[in-house]
C-alpha cells in the first residue's frame, strides 16, 4: 500500500471544486453525500430569500440553501449546469445550490496559503480555510460545516 503523506507530514486532503459568482471554490470532499442536478431534485415551496425551500433527494427531505443569493449575486433561472451538492454535516443533511461544480482536487498543506486580511476590523470570518493553488487554479476554501452554523448578529435580523 501506498503512503500518501508529505515530506511535512501532513496528508493530502480532497476538496469538491466549485463555481459561484465567477469565483472557485472548494469544500472539503468528505462532507459531500453526492451530488444532483438542480432541475431533478423534486423542491418545495420556497421559505426565505436563501433558504430556496426543501427537496427529496433519496426519499430523504432536505433544506435548500442558494449559495448564489447568500454571495451576492441574482440568479436566474436554473440552467444545466446549474447543480446542488449535497452535504452530510454533524448537525444534518442539506443540499448547497451552486453555480456549477468544477472537479475534485487534491491539496497538500504546501499548496494552501491564508486568505489576505479584507475585513475593516482586520479579522476574517473563522469559516474560511485559506486559498488553494494548484495547476494554476486558485480555490478558496471553505469550512462548511462552519459556514452552515453562521448566525446573523442580531441587528442584521432586526426588520427596519
Amino acid at each position: 500500500m501506498h503512503d500518501t503523506t508529505t515530506s511535512s507530514g501532513f496528508h493530502p486532503t480532497q476538496f469538491l471544486s466549485f463555481s459561484l459568482g465567477g469565483r472557485e471554490y472548494g469544500i472539503d470532499f468528505a462532507k459531500v453525500q453526492e451530488l444532483r442536478v438542480l432541475k431533478a431534485l423534486e423542491r418545495f415551496a420556497a421559505s426565505g430569500e436563501i433558504i430556496d425551500g426543501v427537496a427529496v433527494s433519496r426519499g430523504v427531505i432536505i433544506p435548500l440553501v442558494d449559495m448564489r443569493v447568500a454571495c451576492g449575486t441574482s440568479p436566474d433561472a436554473p440552467d444545466p449546469m446549474t447543480d446542488v451538492i449535497i452535504l452530510r454535516l454533524s448537525s444534518c443533511v442539506m443540499g448547497m445550490v451552486v453555480d456549477g461544480v468544477t472537479g475534485v482536487l487534491t491539496l497538500v498543506p504546501e499548496q494552501v496559503a491564508p486568505l489576505p486580511v479584507a475585513a475593516a476590523n482586520g479579522e476574517r470570518p473563522e469559516y474560511l480555510l485559506g486559498l488553494g493553488q494548484a495547476g494554476g487554479r486558485r480555490l478558496i476554501l471553505v469550512d462548511i460545516e462552519r459556514l452552515m452554523s453562521v448566525r446573523k448578529p442580531a441587528a442584521a435580523r432586526q426588520v427596519a
